[in-house]
């Protein structure tokens, strides 16, 4: 099972049920209320190898069309 954390900046945080936040990753992360079971492949493979997985929820695309909005 695995714990999820969202912080500000919409940065998703993936780490194994009861472990901590990584030192490099500490900031203002707010926990989801409930595990999750299972995860894709990607992210299974991500937190073996490192301990976490990190992304932003927010894909390339849609920040594009963000920032092309804003200069407009």
């Amino acid at each position: 099972m695995f714990d999820i954390y969202v912080n500000g900046r919409r940065d998703l945080l993936v780490v194994p049920q009861g472990f901590a936040i990584p030192a490099g990753l500490a900031g203002s992360w707010k926990r989801k209320k409930r595990a999750v079971r299972s995860v894709s492949d990607v992210i299974r493979q991500d937190v073996q190898q490192r301990g976490y997985h990190r992304r932003s929820l927010i894909s390339n695309r849609s920040k594009t069309a963000v920032e092309t909005s804003s200069h407009a």
